[in-house]
C-alpha cells in the first residue's frame, strides 16, 4: 500500500479509503478493518448519520491511533427538529459529540462537512470547525458534495482570517461518473485538496458486481468491458482497473467494502499506463462543456496568448 499527504498537510492516509457504512456487525466490521489494516490501509471513513456502523465501528477500534478516522456531519439527527441538521454551530457541536461517544475515542482524525449547506454561512462554518480543532477534538476539516465556488470562498475565508481549511474534498466520481473533473477536480489541484472518490466503482457495475442482463445500460456495459479488457491485459482484477483509474485522475478511491475478500480484491498497487487511461476513457466518454472546453480551444489559440506561448 501506498500513502500520499491529505491535502497541504503532513498527514499520510494510503491511497485506498475504506468506507464503513454498511458494515452492521462486529464481527463483520472486525473482520473488513482488519483485513485492510493487514494490507496497509488506514483510512476509516464514516458518518454521524450511519448511525449502526458508526458505532460497530468504534466497538472494533483496539488500535485508534493506527489508523486516520474520519466522520461527517451536517445530515439531520432528527428530521424533527429544525436544527438538528444543517452545518452550523449547533448542529456541529452536538452530532460531533455524538460521533466521539460512538467512536469511543476523544477526537476524530478528519472532520467533513458532509454535504453544501445553503443556509448556513460559510463563515459560520469554518470558524466552529476551526474551534473544535483548536479544542483537540478534531485534526484536520474537509467537505463532501459541495460546488467548488463554496469550497474556494471557504477556504479563502479561512486563509484571511487564520482558520482552518478544508485539505480534502469527498465527491462521486468513477468512470462512469466524471462530472467533477468540469469544476471540482481542477479546484482541488489548483487549491492543493485531497480528492476522496467515492462510488468508485459505480454501485458494482464496473467491477463485475452487476452484470445481469438488462442491469447494465449499453454505454456502462461498454465502459465495463474495457475495464475488463484492460483487467486480462495487466492481470489483475476489474475492480483494480476500475479503482487504479481514479488514482491515474488524482483521486483516492473511498470504497465500502462489506468482506474481507472484497477488501483484498480492492488493494494492489495497479498503474495503469497512458494507452490505457485513453482505452478507457474512450469507452466512457465525457463532455466537460463550458467554460472549460471553452477556455482549452482559447488556449491552443495564439489569439488567446501569442504565439510561442506555452501555457501550462
Amino acid at each position: 500500500m501506498r500513502y500520499r499527504l491529505f491535502g497541504r498537510t503532513g498527514l499520510r492516509v494510503s491511497e485506498l479509503l475504506l468506507g464503513t457504512m454498511t458494515l452492521r456487525s462486529e464481527d463483520d466490521a472486525r473482520r473488513v478493518v482488519g483485513a485492510y489494516a493487514e494490507l496497509g490501509g488506514n483510512f476509516l471513513d464514516t458518518a454521524s448519520a450511519y448511525g449502526e456502523s458508526e458505532e460497530v465501528l468504534g466497538a472494533v477500534l483496539t488500535r485508534r491511533d493506527r489508523f486516520v478516522v474520519a466522520t461527517k456531519y451536517a445530515l439531520s439527527r432528527d428530521v424533527r427538529d429544525p436544527n438538528a441538521g444543517g452545518s452550523h454551530r449547533k448542529n456541529l457541536v452536538l452530532s460531533l459529540e455524538r460521533s466521539l461517544r460512538r467512536l469511543r475515542t476523544d477526537y476524530v482524525d478528519v472532520l467533513w462537512v458532509h454535504l453544501w449547506d445553503r443556509h448556513t454561512p460559510a463563515e459560520e462554518t469554518m470558524r466552529a470547525l476551526d474551534d473544535v480543532v483548536r479544542a483537540g477534538k478534531v485534526l484536520y476539516v474537509g467537505v463532501s458534495d459541495a460546488p467548488a465556488w463554496f469550497v474556494v470562498r471557504a477556504n479563502t475565508l479561512a486563509e484571511w482570517r487564520d482558520w482552518t481549511p478544508f485539505a480534502g474534498v469527498q465527491v462521486p466520481y468513477s468512470l462512469l461518473e466524471r462530472d467533477v473533473e468540469r469544476e471540482l477536480l481542477p479546484m482541488a489541484s489548483a487549491l492543493g485538496l485531497t480528492v476522496a472518490a467515492w462510488a468508485p466503482l459505480a454501485a458494482g457495475r464496473l467491477s463485475g458486481g452487476t452484470r445481469r442482463s438488462g442491469e447494465l445500460s449499453e454505454g456502462e456495459e461498454r465502459a465495463a468491458s474495457a475495464v475488463r479488457a484492460v483487467a486480462g491485459e495487466l492481470g489483475a482484477t476489474p475492480a483494480r482497473v476500475a479503482l487504479a483509474w481514479v488514482r491515474a485522475k488524482g483521486a483516492l478511491p473511498l470504497v465500502g467494502a462489506r468482506t474481507p475478500e472484497q477488501v483484498v480484491d480492492c488493494a494492489g498497487d495497479v498503474v495503469l499506463p497512458p494507452e490505457a487511461v485513453a482505452r478507457l476513457e474512450a469507452a466512457a466518454p465525457h463532455v466537460r462543456g463550458f467554460p472549460a472546453d471553452f477556455l482549452a480551444e482559447c488556449e491552443a489559440s495564439p489569439v488567446a496568448f501569442g504565439e510561442g506561448v506555452v501555457v501550462r
